[in-house]
């Protein structure tokens, strides 16, 4: 078993779970209690992603995107999250999605009707008239603005109210350009200093913490020093941004592995031409200054654009955290124990401890000595429910 915290493994251990929570770990088992034996493998927390997109698919991107309903998005997320749950992340923050269908998503799962990770969801991304969170596909005689259009302080304190009314968990905000968004520029800010900080205030009036994707240099800083509780991508971020982040405390959450997804798979995706060309100028500086952020000692949280890439591939990420400057150890924390203070789950889940919940699995080979080992999950229990067990008779 891996714990966490020190870094080590523990030879032979023995997890007590009852009623979806570990109430003991290396000590005897009561007699009667049911065994099983994942010897064969390395056991640890269950895994967070806290930047997915569960209800959105790889394939559906630029105009494809247009004939995709919100009812289809849902069928979507439905299986997706089985995928990603299978693939060892029992915790998920879904940051962004239309209807509110990651909404209906985390309350089908919540009810037992839908097998998927613990979801923390947003709804409909906040943005400005003709940004990132718009969609700018169509013609102007279809007069169409995505539903997270808000524009000033007040409207976009009002749209913070609507989300939450509808079962937002939290609040996402695009700060500045994106990557897969038409006719804007990653680098360049939206939201302004004013507005970022309106919206933070609102959300955490409302008990709401806020995500906010920032590529740019100037959105990073403008929505750090907003109060905004993560930074999404983070891709432009300099010297002065890093500082920011560590005096406020800020999350910053870099998504570097869909870089090798998007200027391989993304053409033949349906991506936009230009959305190709900005991967292409963005994608090796996000990873140079993911690699800043970490040696300088900025907090870091695992998240991957899941959607953007195939949904269950979330792992594939820890390698190339590895390749870019972190230990195995340190890239696994990001997902663990450090996502969980991120999603005031800290006490509760991101550790294999007395009292958290019975989120655990288990991969086959040392995570220790190779990150790939991470994408070969053998074994998923969540809330004490196994959902997958490889090992298990009859599965072998």
């Amino acid at each position: 078993m891996l714990d966490v915290r020190k870094g080590e493994l523990i030879h032979d251990a023995v997890i007590l779970v009852d009623k979806g929570v570990i109430v003991g770990v290396n000590i005897g088992a009561p007699n009667g209690a049911e065994v099983i034996d994942l010897s064969r493998g390395t056991c640890m927390p269950g895994l967070m992603d806290v930047h997915d997109h569960l209800t959105a698919e790889p394939t559906q991107n630029g105009y494809e995107s247009l004939g995709v309903s919100v009812p289809r998005q849902t069928v979507a997320g439905v299986k997706n999250a089985r995928i990603t749950l299978r693939a060892g992340f029992t915790t998920v923050r879904n940051v962004g999605a239309s209807g509110y269908s990651d909404v209906a998503l985390r309350d089908g799962i919540n009810a037992g009707e839908v097998d998927g990770p613990r979801l923390f969801v947003s709804g409909p991304p906040l943005g400005i008239t003709g940004g990132h969170c718009d969609n700018n596909l169509l013609a102007p005689e279809f007069k169409f603005r995505d539903e997270g259009v808000a524009d000033g302080p007040w409207a976009a304190r009002t749209k913070v109210r609507e989300v939450v009314k509808y079962g937002a968990d939290l609040i996402k905000v695009c700060a500045s350009g994106g990557v897969l968004s038409k006719g804007d520029s990653p680098g360049a800010p939206q939201y302004t200093l004013e507005e970022l900080t309106a919206i933070a205030e609102e959300a955490h009036k409302l008990g709401r913490k806020v995500a906010a994707h920032a590529h740019g240099t100037q959105s990073i800083k403008d929505a750090i020093r907003a109060g905004i509780d993560s930074i999404e991508h983070s891709s432009l971020i300099d010297d002065e941004g890093i500082a920011l982040a560590k005096q406020h405390g800020t999350f910053l959450v870099f998504d570097i592995y869909n870089d090798d997804y998007i200027l391989q798979e993304g053409a033949k995706a349906g991506m936009l031409p230009e959305s190709i060309e900005k991967e292409k100028a963005i994608g090796k500086l996000q990873r140079t200054n993911f690699r800043r952020a970490y040696l300088a000692g900025a907090r870091m949280a695992f998240g991957t654009d899941g959607g953007v890439y195939p949904h269950g591939d979330n792992a594939k990420q820890f390698a190339t955290m590895v390749e870019w400057g972190m230990k195995p150890i340190e890239a696994i924390r990001t997902a663990t124990i450090e996502s969980a203070v991120l999603l005031n789950l800290e006490g509760k889940a991101g550790a294999i401890e007395r009292d958290y919940f019975a989120d655990v699995i288990a991969v086959d080979g040392n995570p220790l000595e190779d990150p790939a080992v991470m994408t070969r999950v053998k074994f998923v229990m969540k809330d004490g429910k196994v959902y997958r067990n490889d090992w298990a008779q009859g599965n072998q």
